[in-house]
């Protein structure tokens, strides 16, 4: 992954970040490559391999995961969520991520990128992704975190005045709730929690954690408590399934 992680990646996502709302096929698209091309380094490929997509969304990633030969699947529980974009869904199941409806072991990668901030029960989710990976498999789940800069999403900065009173602000500014709504859709979710649920998880054992979306050389950021809440901005964990 290391290889991927350099400061020209990073710019061109941030960049990217900009058109989340105005052009989301812009953000989605850059976001389902960058995501299958990480998938594809710390899985060690995904070429002929299944894989499932625990938060799939309206599908922007099912073509950048085909395009490199992975048969993918999705799960969302929101039916509005997955016709957002208009998009033909051919491989997606309508479910939650705490209770997937996949037998054990079943698939050969079980990813979640940017859902964990979004699940009152994100921990819950994690356990049922290890549950469903086949022995050997790879788990990888990439969070944004909330103390850091983009915590808020829609709401911006102002999340740090607090997640309600941040709500309460974009609804006055702009005449409708945000999208991620504080306590319903978006939830504070940090570093130091993951990695102890990572660390202590049962049928899997942490292989790698990495900050997404900084170059390899900024990585050192996640040894330090505190700053990487802020720093590091979205975390990913790649768990190796015992």
């Amino acid at each position: 992954m290391r290889r991927l992680a350099t400061w020209g990646r990073a710019r061109g996502l941030l960049a990217d970040f900009r058109y989340e709302q105005s052009d989301p096929a812009r953000f989605y698209g850059a976001l389902a490559r960058d995501t299958a091309a990480m998938t594809e380094a710390v899985a060690r490929g995904i070429d002929g391999k299944v894989v499932l997509d625990v938060g799939g969304g309206p599908g922007y990633f099912a073509d950048a995961f085909a395009a490199r030969g992975a048969s993918y699947l999705a799960v969302d529980p929101d039916a509005g969520e997955l016709r957002a974009a208009g998009l033909t869904r051919r491989r997606t199941v309508r479910a939650a991520g705490e209770a997937l409806p996949f037998a054990d072991g079943s698939v050969d990668v079980c990813l979640s990128s940017n859902v964990v901030e979004h699940t009152p029960l994100p921990w819950e989710m994690a356990d049922e992704m290890i549950r469903v990976t086949r022995p050997g498999g790879t788990i990888i789940i990439s969070y944004t975190l909330w103390w850091g800069p983009f915590g808020g999403h829609e709401m911006g900065l102002t999340h740090y005045l607090g997640g309600h009173r941040a709500a309460a602000r974009y609804t006055r500014r702009h005449g409708h709730p945000p999208k991620n709504l504080y306590g319903q859709s978006l939830f504070k979710v940090t570093a130091s929690r993951g990695l102890a649920w990572a660390r202590s998880a049962r049928g899997a054992r942490l292989a790698a954690a990495f900050p997404r979306y900084l170059p390899w050389w900024a990585w050192w950021v996640l040894r330090v408590p505190g700053l990487r809440e802020v720093a590091a901005t979205n975390l990913v964990m790649v768990l190796v399934k015992d």
